[in-house]
């Protein structure tokens, strides 16, 4: 209880002198380094706007230069189109034959026109007019069929309008040389006969090259001009003409800004359309290279930082010297009062708040020292007191202690003959209990006797009825079976008449034959003979289809018959299995009978036992209730007496507890008084740094 104030010893961050060096070197530093991050990233954010402004403003300027540049290209595509000497050249070509010399004089006609217009040779790489099937009518170098026919298509599909084609390594027109790019334009003509004609122009790199090369967008950037597909029509290094573009410009007809990695650095992509072409030119700025500029601020913010660390450790350390010095010393000296030296005493020339402090201390001293003194008088009386209370108490509690045993014992036997009785009366309860559930049972048994007995002799008697019944149904059964027989008799001597009127039918058939045939020999007098001859035969035939029908319906009774004889065979022996079966059943009921009289006498006499032993079981119960209540009675007087005794007997004892434990707080605090020392002749004083 004694070292709560030494508890951050080991632990020194405990310390209210450490909690401020760490408050005052924390915020200091973090306000610094929070500015400064700040300060930091506003400039970034800035550099990187005007950086991004500036690129954006110089690949826009880009932008339209190119768009010009490539407008004074289109120029020439469109001069040639709308010359009326190659117009009237190449209709003259089409009008003629292919090799005569009038083609061939329209041919040259073409070429130096076009030559002419084509003249700049630090401009112009090659140049070709087609027929729409690639076939080559003039150019600057003669190469028979287009091999590549595509460009030839797109250029179609323009309708007159500029179709550009993005750089080929190989160029377009001249296979095999150096890198192009191209334009071409369907030639068309409003005269009669006229064909469309394909022009195509490929320029040289050179003057592309030399508008990039001005573009300036800082150290390490790159630049390109990109298709619309996103393939690479210009870039520093020849090797990726016409290779896809490390950034993808996404469409659209307005300058803009993106972010993306280049090469795997993250960069600042700056894009401008090209109206005339349709492509973009494209600038490329890494992002560390962006930021070069703002590591001098970087460099001075950590500068400061470590400077306010510094600060900060200085005005820590003045801090822990004026307030956590003095009350580490005011706590050391508080851990020795608390040991028990009231000595002690605190020396201040200071008027601040710890001044205050030291000088309640020494008051609270003072107050405790005297205290104690008084405390250590009054323990002393206390115990000489707790003694004799003790003495007095251990007496009385003994003798309650021996009243409240003899009580108990006395109780006891009171309970246990109460428990006794009680147990003996529900001893008789439970056999009341079954005797009244066996007179019940004997009852049930008496009337069920009954019950069978009647009910066996109604079974003879329906038995007896049952066999009369029985053997009426087998004399029917026997009369059945032989009208039967005699209706199958009947049958059959029904089918004999029907097989002589058969043969009857048959014979009168004939017979009408007979007579038609003999009526067509006499002619004319013998017609109303034939006639009659004729109605005999269909009543013949009516007549023979009726026995038909009457045979076949003779048939199915027949066959209906033998079937009822079949059952009435198999129904036989079984009436006479039921009659014998019927005739055993009323002898069963018979014997039944005969033993459920006996059965019923030997019920009677049991129910006249069940009667004497329940009266006897009531006198058993009443005795056994008198003295159950003697028993309660008496046991719950001594329980009364016996719980006095111990209330008693745990008063005496509670008092001896109390009076030890009197005695033994009075000596531990004439102990612990014992361990304070206080001061005598005038106050020791202890110093505290000011």
């Amino acid at each position: 209880m004694w070292t709560r104030a030494g508890r951050f010893k080991g632990n020194p961050l405990k310390s209210v002198g450490m909690k401020l060096f760490l408050v005052f070197f924390v915020s200091i530093t973090a306000f610094v380094a929070v500015l400064g991050t700040a300060s930091y990233q506003t400039s970034k954010k800035m550099l990187q706007n005007k950086v991004t402004d500036a690129s954006l403003q110089t690949i826009v300027q880009t932008g339209s230069k190119l768009d010009l540049f490539f407008a004074q290209l289109n120029s020439l595509a469109k001069q040639i189109s709308g010359d009326s000497e190659i117009a009237d050249a190449l209709l003259a070509y089409d009008k003629s034959e292919a090799g005569s010399d009038s083609s061939l004089d329209a041919v040259d006609a073409v070429q130096r026109k076009t030559s002419l217009i084509l003249s700049d040779g630090d401009l112009i790489y090659a140049w070709g007019i087609y027929e729409t099937d690639g076939t080559e009518i003039t150019g600057s170098s003669t190469r028979g069929a287009a091999t590549d026919a595509e460009w030839l298509k797109k250029t179609a599909e323009a309708d007159g309008d500029a179709a550009w084609f993005q750089t080929a390594k190989e160029g377009y027109l001249n296979k095999g040389g150096n890198s192009a790019f191209a334009v071409g334009m369907l030639l068309k003509s409003a005269s009669e006969g006229a064909k469309p004609k394909v022009l195509g122009i490929e320029f040289k790199m050179a003057k592309l090259e030399a508008l990039m090369n001005d573009v300036n967008l800082g150290a390490g950037s790159q630049k390109y001009v990109v298709s619309a597909d996103d393939h690479m029509v210009y870039t520093v290094n020849p090797e990726q003409l016409a290779d896809p573009s490390p950034v993808r410009t996404g469409g659209g007809s307005d300058a803009k800004t993106l972010d993306a990695a280049v090469a795997g650095t993250d960069s600042l992509v700056v894009v401008s359309p090209i109206q005339s072409t349709g492509w973009y030119a494209v600038g490329t700025l890494p992002k560390k290279e962006l930021y070069k500029e703002t590591k001098s601020i970087l460099n001075m913010t950590l500068l400061m930082v470590a400077a306010a660390i510094a600060v900060a450790l200085g005005t820590g350390y003045a801090v822990v010297r004026m307030i956590g010095t003095p009350l580490r010393s005011l706590a050391q000296m508080m851990k020795q009062g608390a040991n028990g030296d009231l000595s002690i005493r605190a020396k201040m020339r200071r008027s601040d708040e710890i001044g205050e402090l030291a000088d309640n201390f020494n008051a609270m001293i003072g107050n405790l020292s005297e205290l104690v003194n008084r405390a250590k008088s009054s323990a002393d009386q206390v115990r000489v007191t707790s003694q004799d209370l003790s003495e007095a108490s251990r007496r009385t509690a003994l003798a309650a202690k021996e009243i409240a045993v003899a009580t108990e014992e006395i109780a006891s036997g009171a309970t246990s003959l109460s428990m006794e009785a009680e147990r003996g009366i529900e001893v008789v309860e439970r056999i009341g209990s079954q005797m009244r559930n066996m007179r019940a049972a004997s009852d049930e048994m008496g009337r069920n006797a009954a019950d069978v007995r009647a009910a066996g002799e109604q079974g003879a008697e329906y038995m007896k009825d049952l066999l009369d019944k029985t053997q009426v149904t087998e004399d029917l059964t026997r009369s059945m079976a032989e009208n039967v027989r005699l209706l199958k008799e009947s049958a059959s001597s029904i089918r004999k008449i029907l097989e002589v009127l058969e043969s009857m039918t048959k014979q009168t058939n004939i017979l009408s034959l007979n007579a038609a045939i003999e009526a067509s020999r006499a002619g004319a007098a013998g017609k109303g003979f034939m006639v009659v001859a004729d109605e005999i035969r269909k009543l013949a035939d009516q007549s023979r289809q009726s026995i038909d029908v009457v045979g076949q319906i003779t048939d199915r009774i027949h066959g209906e018959i033998d079937a009822v004889v079949g059952s009435l065979a198999a129904a036989y022996p079984v009436f006479e299995a039921q009659t014998a079966s019927v005739k055993r059943a009323d002898e069963i009921f018979a014997r039944v009978g005969e033993r459920m009289d006996g059965f019923a006498d030997r019920v009677a006499l049991v129910l006249e036992a069940v009667r004497e032993l329940e009266a006897t079981q009531g006198i058993l119960s009443d005795a056994m209730g008198s003295v159950t209540a003697v028993a309660q009675q008496s046991s719950a007087t001594t329980e009364q007496v016996a719980s006095l005794s111990s209330e008693q007997s745990g008063i005496g004892e509670g008092l001896v507890g109390l009076s030890g434990k009197l005695d033994r707080l009075s000596a531990e605090l004439h102990d612990s008084l014992g361990k304070f020392v206080s001061a005598e002749g005038g106050d020791n004083e202890g110093g505290l740094a000011s």
